[in-house]
């Protein structure tokens, strides 16, 4: 089987789009508690601040656009489709806007609700969630955000762990590693990219082959060109 090249990005990877990071300061989570609106079980008992929140970051992701990065990765995924796969911690749609085929939304995906009950989704686009789609079709239920909160379980991290079975170069792109141990996944390749704004207590940088620590808007020519050269000669 041939060796993947797989892309994992975070929030990093859409920050200089404009998009609001978990840490960023005057950001749209700074401004609310985690554990009211993104946690397990706040659906029970916050459910209208949640869904509302939610509600501000779909009108927030609306009219920004895809970087160099995200149109970095969509091209080679273009190019590529059987070798590059492309797999994201971020909810937002900036990867699809680059045009980007099959992206693994590991965390959910902000244009969907989901049933609570049936797990039914379905895609309101840049739509407010209200009392029009709250209510799921096929079985009356509530409808939810199609988002993993804190505390629950992820299903797509094991299609994810089934995919770098077969990696051959991991590129991780803007993330602190503290949700996903990016360190621990590079066991999985012979091969491994770091692209960060800067250094993260909770990533190794010996685990990779390569380090840039600079914005992925900027880092993106050198990520391709190595990626090229590693289909090209299987090395860096």
């Amino acid at each position: 089987m041939d060796e993947k090249i797989v892309i994992l990005s975070g929030a990093g990877l859409s920050a200089s789009s404009g998009i609001s990071t978990f840490r960023d300061e005057n950001g749209l989570w700074e401004r609310h508690n985690v554990k009211e609106i993104c946690s397990v079980g706040c659906l029970d008992w916050n459910y209208e601040a949640t869904v509302n929140f939610y509600n501000l970051r779909r009108e927030d992701i609306k009219d920004k656009l895809p970087n160099n990065a995200h149109k970095m990765i969509a091209k080679l995924k273009d190019k590529y489709p059987q070798k590059v796969e492309v797999i994201t911690q971020n909810i937002d749609d900036l990867l699809e806007k680059a045009n980007c085929k099959d992206v693994l939304h590991l965390h959910g995906f902000l244009k969907e609700l989901r049933c609570m009950k049936c797990e039914e989704i379905v895609d309101i686009s840049y739509s407010l969630q209200n009392e029009t789609n709250s209510t799921c079709k096929k079985c009356n239920s509530k409808m939810r955000p199609n988002i993993v909160f804190f505390g629950e379980l992820a299903p797509k991290y094991e299609t994810m762990h089934k995919i770098l079975k077969d990696c051959g170069l991991l590129v991780v792109i803007g993330t602190s590693g503290r949700v996903i141990d990016v360190s621990f996944l590079t066991q999985y390749a012979d091969y491994a990219i770091l692209n960060n704004l800067e250094p993260s207590d909770a990533i190794y940088d010996e685990c990779f082959t390569k380090v840039y620590y600079e914005n992925a808007d900027t880092a993106y020519e050198k990520i391709e060109q190595d990626i090229e050269n590693f289909i090209k000669n299987r090395k860096l």
